[in-house]
């Protein structure tokens, strides 16, 4: 599938006083950059039941409100976990404020940072994709 097909996706940007938590990737695509927190839509999913998925596989959070909906992007890699094979997601972005993140998981992302987004827009470590979504 990841061979022949875009991958629909949601990234999850958690945001506290002005700064956005990215973690480091562990896995291919991106792998060794600062990205959002996100996954893969599974079928038979509804947007809503993978968001709150997604927030508690990867942030150890549950959701009290909707996220914000930021919008529509692509993301085109040349590498997937799979040899050989490039990836494109078609990715929903949402944005989620957030009081108190606790025990981050370490399965996707071996370190967590907070960036303002003019640390994250400037950083050599933050993958392009994440820029994206704070350039107008």
């Amino acid at each position: 599938v990841v061979d022949s097909v875009p991958l629909i996706s949601i990234d999850i940007l958690a945001r506290k006083n002005n700064k956005v938590l990215l973690g480091k990737r562990v896995n291919k695509p991106a792998q060794g950059y600062f990205f959002s927190t996100g996954g893969r839509i599974n079928k038979n999913e509804s947007i809503d039941n993978a968001l709150s998925r997604i927030a508690k596989n990867e942030l150890n959070i549950e959701l009290k409100t909707t996220p914000k909906f930021i919008g529509v992007f692509e993301h085109f890699y040349d590498d997937s976990i799979y040899e050989n094979i490039s990836t494109h997601y078609v990715n929903l972005a949402y944005e989620y404020q957030v009081e108190e993140i606790i025990n981050l998981p370490t399965e996707q992302h071996s370190e967590y940072k907070w960036f303002t987004i003019s640390e994250l827009l400037e950083s050599k470590q933050v993958y392009k994709y994440v820029k994206g979504y704070f350039r107008n």
